[in-house]
């Protein structure tokens, strides 16, 4: 039968009874018009009706439901048909059809469902909240051996996995070990390349990170990285990073990363070190970032800085000076970084010379490196007062400090640069450190960064203005007045909004602004008698007794 137009006719007035052969040979029909123009099938199928019908012969019992589910799938490849297909009813007998054991059937209703979801997170969530999650999970398991279906199947777990309701569910599922058995018998690029596409967006979610840590993902990356780290095909390199990436999403999860660290013992923590003196950026990158990830809590952190880590991300950096790699400068940056937090490695990292190996992408013009940079000199000077006030007399130092506060199209490098500033000031508490930040400009950044929105900033900022005018006041008077600290002062003591904290140390730094003659007169212009009298009575105490303290030197001054 070759006329479209009475196949249409025909379907039309199908019946769930009509007889099989005459229904197949309409179907056969419509399936080679599709396959000569579909578009142009598609849109005589569309006004013809027969989508409704399809919904009637989608059932398990009839022979024709694969081809109908083919046919469907077919003109669901125009975006013009997909909600034609919805209107019509489809998607619920499609949905059930997952649950046939035909073979044929389930790849056509897999390819149907896939085409009229497409694109669609609406539709998607509809499928979700239908249950195919674990129904496909099911299906891979029972159909491995069948490619089509196994290619239908991941090819559905990628599209479904980017939606953030989907993971919860993939979670109850067996889903990280089936994809851990089928990667293990895969040869092809292409086919691994696949697989890889569903398991990185699921790798975003903790619990299934662990289910792939214990389903044996890691060491099939592992091997991977191994086999191809030597190549220069194509295929590989791309495989390489993939894997490498991968591995480094595993490491993002708690629970995960503190399995593979066993104590720092781990077989896989020590393969990922053996990654950072390779050749290979990629690895090298890989391999620092995996550090960063391992040192997220304080026990990984002093163990690794004990065990020699901190010398071999020094040479890494080393590498990396003269036009070297961004993105492993920032990630052996970030890795320095998280392992200066814990107290107890502060002063061994100094030893080693970490402060120096940092300086020396002080040149850096890439954000993300100053970004890091800043960080990582941050958290080595946190109360260390002989190396806070060693680096806050380097006046180049200081100087591009002063420099990145101004950033402005960099908001995180400008916040950063503003925190080490005021940290230089109050953790050194020396006269030489405020005297280089006067000369090199700085003043009037910490008095800006005293009106941040972050609470934690414009604190640090108070505390070092309220240092430079018990050391330095003579020095930095100018400077002070120029930026118009006590204005901005007052505004901070009236505002009901500023934190108890923030009133406290704006009270302390105004008795210390007095001894200076011109700021005293401003003080006293601005009527602050009146706005501490009234934090007197203030809910935090603290805050409370700091009024009247600063009310009597107001009283004694004026």
């Amino acid at each position: 039968m070759d006329n479209l137009s009475d196949a249409l006719k025909k379907l039309k007035i199908t019946t769930t009874d009509s007889r099989a052969d005459s229904l197949e040979g309409c179907l056969d029909c419509l399936l080679q018009a599709l396959a000569q123009n579909n578009t142009e099938t598609s849109e005589k199928i569309q006004k013809s009706g027969v989508l409704q019908v399809f919904a009637s012969l989608l059932t398990p019992q009839s022979s024709c439901t694969a081809k109908v589910a083919n046919i469907i799938a077919e003109v669901a490849r125009n975006e013009f048909m997909r909600n034609p297909c919805v209107d019509a009813g489809l998607i619920p007998p499609l949905v059930q059809l997952l649950n046939c054991k035909d073979q044929e059937v389930l790849l056509q209703t897999g390819r149907a469902l896939g085409n009229i979801c497409y694109d669609s997170h609406t539709l998607q969530s509809q499928l979700i909240n239908m249950g195919v999650i674990p129904t496909l999970v099911k299906l891979l398991g029972i159909h491995c051996q069948n490619a089509a279906l196994t290619e239908m199947c991941l090819v559905a777990f990628g599209n479904l996995a980017e939606l953030e309701s989907s993971k919860e569910q993939f979670a109850y599922t067996n889903i990280a070990e089936e994809l851990v058995k089928l990667f293990k018998k895969q040869i092809e690029h292409d086919k691994k390349e696949m697989i890889f596409e569903v398991l990185a967006p699921l790798a975003e979610n903790d619990v299934i990170k662990l289910q792939l840590v214990e389903a044996g993902l890691v060491e099939c990356l592992l091997e991977i990285v191994q086999k191809t780290v030597d190549s220069d095909k194509e295929d590989d390199i791309a495989e390489l990073k993939t894997a490498s990436d991968l591995m480094v999403l595993l490491l993002l999860g708690d629970e995960s990363m503190q399995k593979l660290f066993e104590g720092g013992k781990g077989s896989v923590f020590q393969r990922v070190l053996s990654w950072i003196p390779s050749n290979s950026h990629q690895l090298q990158l890989a391999g620092a970032l995996a550090i960063a990830n391992f040192a997220r809590n304080d026990g990984n952190c002093i163990h690794m800085v004990d065990n020699g880590i901190v010398q071999k991300l020094m040479a890494l950096l080393d590498r990396h000076v003269e036009d070297g790699n961004v993105t492993v400068q920032h990630a052996a940056l970030s890795a320095l970084r998280n392992l200066a937090i814990p107290v107890v490695n502060k002063a061994k990292m100094l030893s080693a010379g970490v402060a120096e190996a940092v300086l020396k992408f002080l040149r850096s013009e890439m954000p993300p490196v100053q970004f890091k940079l800043l960080g990582t000199l941050r958290m080595l000077i946190d109360a260390q007062a002989e190396a806070a006030e060693q680096l806050g007399k380097n006046v180049k130092l200081v100087e591009r400090l002063v420099e990145w506060c101004e950033a402005k199209d960099h908001a995180g490098v400008m916040g950063e640069s503003n925190r080490l500033l005021s940290a230089l000031i109050r953790h050194s508490k020396s006269k030489d450190v405020i005297r280089t930040i006067v000369q090199s400009g700085g003043i009037k950044h910490l008095v800006t960064m005293a009106t941040s929105e972050h609470v934690i900033m414009q604190n640090e900022a108070l505390v070092a203005l309220a240092l430079i005018a018990a050391l330095e006041l003579v020095t930095a008077e100018k400077d002070l007045e120029n930026a118009q600290l006590v204005q901005i002062l007052h505004r901070l003591l009236s505002d009901d909004r500023s934190a108890p904290e923030i009133k406290y140390n704006s009270m302390v730094l105004i008795c210390a602004l007095i001894g200076s003659e011109p700021l005293q007169k401003e003080v006293q212009s601005m009527a602050f008698l009146e706005v501490v009298s009234k934090l007197r009575s203030h809910e935090n105490k603290t805050v409370a007794q700091q009024a009247s303290l600063t009310e009597q030197r107001l009283a004694v001054e004026s």
